[in-house]
């Protein structure tokens, strides 16, 4: 597909956001916030729009053999997938830059303002199947450690082809369970799995003190989502661009 197309297609969902987790050049860290700032619709990367294209042409050939998406139209995978994915990671990343380090927000408050972090934001998307929301994430903030979990072997076994077409660094498939995963993350993402209960406790499980969940659902399942974790602190949805029904719903782990 013609990475023009695919940025055109991707727009909506760039669009410009209030950002009350906007970290000015050269503040000192931990210091006072700055007013919220509005600022223009993101702009991809010639680079990232190609790595989009390229992403879209594995993902087709490997869905003839095995199912990843029930969504065939090129168009559609752009704006169902992608879409949703780099609207999640808008909203995760807002101060991210091509070759910035991303920032997220601190565990010293609920959503405050970004302080400068020592160690690498570690974000784990669980069930990731067909890649979405995770490696588009990575695209968007590629300095992230991202963990892919997906307990199906032939899923795991083109997530990591797909990492390695795209060049993508410190990206981990781990074909396990979430459930049998001891290690933890200072976000984990989710969307579209089944056992929709079962799997926002596991995803809570691998989150670390004070983590961020994100997750990508049907309004139909915002009320099971908020019921099931009471110890998450929610934001209010975030309806998703040219959905009826889709919303991103963010959440922090309460301190105690």
């Amino acid at each position: 597909m013609h990475p023009d197309r695919i940025a055109e297609l991707l727009q909506p969902f760039l669009a410009s956001i209030s950002n009350p987790c906007h970290s000015e050049q050269g503040q000192r860290p931990g210091g006072a916030c700055p007013e919220p700032s509005r600022r223009e619709p993101a702009v991809l990367s010639s680079t990232q729009l190609h790595h989009i294209s390229t992403y879209i042409d594995i993902l087709q050939r490997w869905n003839s053999r095995i199912n990843l998406t029930a969504i065939r139209s090129e168009e559609e995978i752009v704006t169902r997938h992608f879409g949703e994915s780099f609207f999640a990671a808008c909203h995760l990343f807002p101060d991210a830059r091509v070759g910035a380090a991303p920032q997220a927000c601190p565990e010293r408050s609920r959503w405050g303002c970004p302080a400068e972090r020592s160690s690498v934001v570690r974000l784990a998307d669980l069930g990731s199947g067909a890649g979405f929301p995770g490696l588009p994430i990575k695209l968007w903030s590629p300095n992230i450690a991202l963990t892919l979990i997906e307990s199906n072997y032939k899923k795991a076994t083109f997530l990591r082809e797909v990492a390695r077409a795209l060049t993508l660094t410190d990206v981990n498939v781990m074909d396990a369970r979430a459930e049998s995963i001891t290690k933890t993350f200072d976000i984990v993402t989710l969307r579209a799995v089944e056992r929709f209960a079962d799997a926002l406790r596991a995803a809570r499980k691998l989150l670390a003190p004070a983590g961020r969940l994100a997750i990508l659902v049907s309004s139909s399942q915002l009320v099971a989502a908020q019921s099931t974790l009471p110890d998450v602190s929610w934001q209010a949805p975030i309806r998703i661009p040219h959905s009826q029904s889709r919303e991103l719903l963010m959440g922090q782990v309460s301190s105690l």
